[in-house]
């Protein structure tokens, strides 16, 4: 019997060749573009959830009050790592993590390279494969380091790099433990090599107050103990420290939920990429229906062809079960082979996926439950598909049929309305998602950064650069290839340092609790990043030694400490330094664009410069200009690889994720509408095919083909309107639930739904026009011969 239902099945995808084709293709289509958004699913889902502790794991976070609202962050003091080991039995393990930068020497290869200071358990906590080496005892010696695969290879090539020796930033030499295998794409972690903690003491905070909260802490806790018991333990841990003068509170966050839940809500860390994942995961869902959808409107618009066939076999004994099954059966081998299809155009397109996506996701054909999933896949898909058309076409009364009156127009239209109806539905809401979200972005590229991005670009201090960067200055102003020049804390487009606890004359408790953004600076601040000056004057600690310490305050600080004059005036920190205001300057854009800017202080302070800020001579060629600087940083460092960033370019990479999530939901929103244009296609040609006699009387008593065609388009129309009144208050929910997770962000507006049901209204017209004018403008004796 399966052997007769699969020979008629072919049979009839080669009898209408066309239709099998559309049928296929569109189903294939939406098995396609639903694999590769569950392969990025799979693939954010299974974030840091591979560790074989993975349950036990958990990170350390701060969480405090500051003007008024909750706040909690991931640094933590670096005595908290040793103390918690000691004093709690709940911990199995605990360790610190803080990530390096350093240039790393094996013979004459240099690389400039990430890696981090880690506790000696930090291998056996997380369970990173060793290629070679012992995970327990590889970070047990001060001088012992551990590469990543990839690395390993770039320093030594093919030969073994156990025991070999490596020399860090031209002062340390280390001893290769062990060889890690390449991190995954899915884990938090990012680094090439691993060094002792013991090493971090070299750069002198190892004996950083309880007040400083600068690495990472990571707790394994032991089986069976209870998460919400430990963060009781430990809640006030870092008050009692510091006798009440922190205030913050330490929690724990599962390492299984730290990739997809990191968004501060009033001290909570909420949902932030698991919306991302769910929004994805529906338009999956959705895409398939969609896909199937269009599949019942091609199958049951053939139905009359199958009508027969139906009748016969009630006739001769079949009853409605074995008819399901044949037809769901039928399903199933075309979304087998839709499934093969799109397995095809999965492969086919994955490199451009991975690039839009910025992954590297692979299909596992090697993996057994890779060919389950496929499995079960299709017979999803196939039941799907194959449901309504499956129990449609066997109600068919043999009678009826053999009659040629079995068809029910009105009853069979009203469904496949309603399928119509959602598969536009959903296309409308992805255009009007597509729309706000581009809005969004470009809302966000206009605002006024506050300082001037072009020809400004910044490079790390390495090697012998702090010693000579007065000469550096000296040489590369003289070039002319660089019009200022400053030295700075952090880059100009990233938070490293905040802090509170500040007093000024006539500031209130609740003012202590303000959290400044701190930035340092030598001179010419200002100058350097085309920031405005709004009142007093900019730092300069060569020409106003007093200057260090000095601040200048932008004037979203001005306006939260509520002082009108801030020139002159005197801030005190928590520890008892002066520090005195020196000018004030307009807001500029430190962190995200999408958020308010935070109270700024720029200081003169003599603490630790991490960053050289230069702005190239604009007159100037740029390639001209970076030739200079490669010159003079090669004369003064010539150990060191010179890396320069344009501030346009990092700027910019702000903007990724936001318009990652355009592309994607302009891209399976224009998937979306093709394949719903497939139904609808499907469904004027049925609406044609059914009203054919009608439109042949029409013409004989005189309709024109304009006016044939307009009453066949109408009906359609009415479809489109009624799924933009569905989409529009949807997709109004749930781009305005995305905007509130952004401080600054742009107004919904009506036009863009006017736009969106535009767009789809004219793209269902356009479609259904051809079926109409065709069925318009057939010779209307063919349709009455029959009569």
């Amino acid at each position: 019997m399966l052997h007769n239902y699969l020979k008629i099945a072919i049979r009839n995808l080669l009898r209408n060749k066309s239709f099998s084709a559309i049928n296929i293709s569109g189903l294939a289509i939406g098995m396609a573009s639903a694999l590769l958004i569950l392969l990025w699913v799979h693939n954010e889902l299974s974030y840091d959830r591979w560790y074989p502790n993975t349950d036990n794991l958990y990170k350390l976070y701060n969480r405090d009050n500051f003007q008024g609202s909750l706040q909690a962050w991931p640094n933590t003091p670096r005595v908290l790592a040793p103390f918690v080991r000691k004093d709690y039995a709940a911990v199995a393990d605990i360790t610190r993590y803080n990530n390096q930068t350093f240039l790393l020497r094996a013979g004459e290869t240099r690389l400039n390279s990430q890696g981090a200071c880690v506790d000696s358990g930090f291998l056996k906590m997380f369970g990173f494969p060793l290629l070679q080496g012992n995970a327990g005892q590889a970070l047990n010696t001060p001088n012992s380091i551990v590469l990543t695969r990839h690395l390993a290879t770039a320093l030594f090539g093919d030969v073994d790099p156990m025991g070999k020796t490596i020399r860090i930033d031209s002062n340390d030499n280390f001893v290769v433990r062990a060889v890690m295998k390449d991190l995954p794409a899915n884990t938090s972690f990012v680094f090439d090599y691993l060094i002792p903690w013991s090493y971090d003491k070299l750069t002198g905070h190892e004996n950083d107050p309880w007040n400083t909260n600068s690495v990472w802490t990571f707790v394994q806790l032991k089986p069976g103990s209870s998460q919400a018991e430990f963060d009781g333990q430990i809640r006030d841990l870092t008050i009692n420290q510091t006798n009440h003068r922190v205030t913050s509170q330490l929690f724990t966050q599962p390492m299984s939920r730290l990739h997809l839940y990191s968004r501060n809500d009033h001290g909570v860390l909420v949902g932030d990429k698991i919306q991302i994942v769910r929004l994805f995961s529906l338009i999956a869902v959705f895409i398939l229906l969609i896909a199937c959808i269009n599949f019942m409107n091609l199958s049951t618009a053939r139905s009359e062809k199958r009508a027969r066939e139906v009748g016969i076999r009630k006739v001769v004994g079949a009853v409605r079960g074995y008819l399901i099954g044949q037809f769901i059966g039928e399903s199933i081998f075309i979304a087998t082979l839709s499934f093969i299809l799109a397995l095809g155009l999965a492969h086919l397109t994955l490199d451009g996926f991975n690039q839009l996506v910025g992954k590297q996701l692979v299909i596992e054909f090697g993996n057994p439950v890779w060919w389950a999933f496929a499995v079960g896949f299709i017979i999803f898909t196939g039941l799907l598909a194959g449901s309504y058309p499956a129990f449609y076409l066997s109600a068919f009364q043999p009678v009826k049929v053999l009659k040629g009156a079995f068809r029910k127009v009105n009853a069979l239209i009203s469904t496949r309305r309603v399928l119509v109806i959602l598969q536009f539905s959903f296309a409308i809401i992805l255009i009007i998602s597509t729309l706000i979200v581009r809005r969004q972005i470009q809302y966000a590229q206009d605002r006024d950064t506050g300082y001037t991005r072009s020809n400004l670009v910044y490079t790390f201090f390495q090697g012998e650069l702090p010693q000579h960067y007065d000469a550096i200055k000296h040489d590369l102003l003289g070039s002319g290839a660089v019009v200022s020049m400053t030295k700075s804390l952090n880059p100009i487009t990233q938070r490293w340092w905040d802090g509170w606890g500040y007093s000024w004359e006539g500031c209130t408790p609740a003012d202590q609790r303000i959290d400044f953004v701190y930035l340092l600076s030598d001179a010419d601040f200002l100058k350097t990043m085309g920031a405005t000056l709004i009142a007093g004057r900019d730092l300069d600690v060569y020409k106003y030694p007093t200057d260090s310490n000095a601040v200048l305050l932008n004037a979203t600080a001005v306006r939260t400490m509520r002082v009108k004059d801030p020139v002159g005036m005197t801030i005190s920190t928590e520890n008892g330094s002066k520090l005195h205001v020196v000018g004030v300057m307009k807001d500029f854009i430190l962190e995200s664009p999408y958020d308010n800017v935070a109270p700024l202080m720029v200081a003169g302070s003599g603490a630790p410069f991490s960053v050289i800020h230069m702005k190239l001579n604009p007159a100037w060629p740029v390639a001209a200009n970076m030739a200079q600087l490669e010159k003079v940083f090669k004369r003064y460092n010539p150990l060191y690889p010179s890396t320069f960033n344009f501030v346009d370019d990092v700027y910019a990479n702000k903007f990724k994720d936001e318009e990652q999530i355009g592309t994607l939901a302009a891209l399976f929103a224009g998937l979306t509408i093709f394949i719903s244009c497939l139904g609808l296609f499907a469904l004027a040609a049925y609406m044609a095919e059914n009203r054919i006699r009608e439109i042949g009387v029409r013409k004989v008593l005189g309709a024109s083909v304009t006016g044939i065609t307009t009453m066949l388009a109408k009906d359609f129309v009415w479809l489109v309107l009624i799924a933009f009144v569905v989409a529009a208050p949807v997709a109004w929910f749930v781009m305005h639930n995305w905007l509130i997770n952004y401080s600054y962000r742009v107004p919904i507006g009506w036009d863009i739904f006017v736009l969106a049901g535009g767009l789809a209204l004219f793209i269902a017209v356009g479609t259904v026009s051809y079926q109409a004018i065709k069925a318009a403008i057939a010779n209307p004796v063919r349709a009455l011969r029959s009569e």
